[in-house]
């Protein structure tokens, strides 16, 4: 599987977080992973930031933020001109697909657990 450097936006350090097993089967799959949460930390060897940081040449951001908590991210997603965004369960929000429409960013709602477990990531 080809490494896609992939965006948690929303991870926790909590271990029974949907996002914080994202983390952990990323990095098993062999993708290059970075993330954002509320706090610092690390997962599975990645460190999680709490500051928007620019990364470089992201393929994926996947999605573990509410929709209302999304808005604040707007303009920062966009910015990295990511491939592909995945709204995961409880994270769709019609408003943001039509910016990322507009950005001709792609998008899917899917559940990155599932596309990797199923080899479709």
């Amino acid at each position: 599987m080809e490494s896609k450097k992939t965006l948690v936006l929303g991870a926790s350090l909590k271990s029974n977080r949907y996002s914080n097993l994202a983390v952990h089967r990323l990095v098993n799959h062999h993708q290059n992973v970075v993330a954002i949460g509320l706090r610092a930390g690390e997962v599975a060897d990645v460190t999680i930031e709490t500051s928007l940081v620019t990364f470089d040449d992201i393929h994926t951001v996947t999605l573990y933020l509410n929709p209302t908590r999304q808005e604040a991210y707007y303009d920062y997603i966009i910015g990295l001109d990511p491939q592909r965004v995945i709204f995961n369960p409880g994270t769709e929000n019609p408003e943001f697909y039509k910016l990322l429409r507009e950005a001709n960013i792609e998008f899917e709602v899917a559940c990155t657990l599932v596309l990797l477990s199923t080899n479709q990531y």
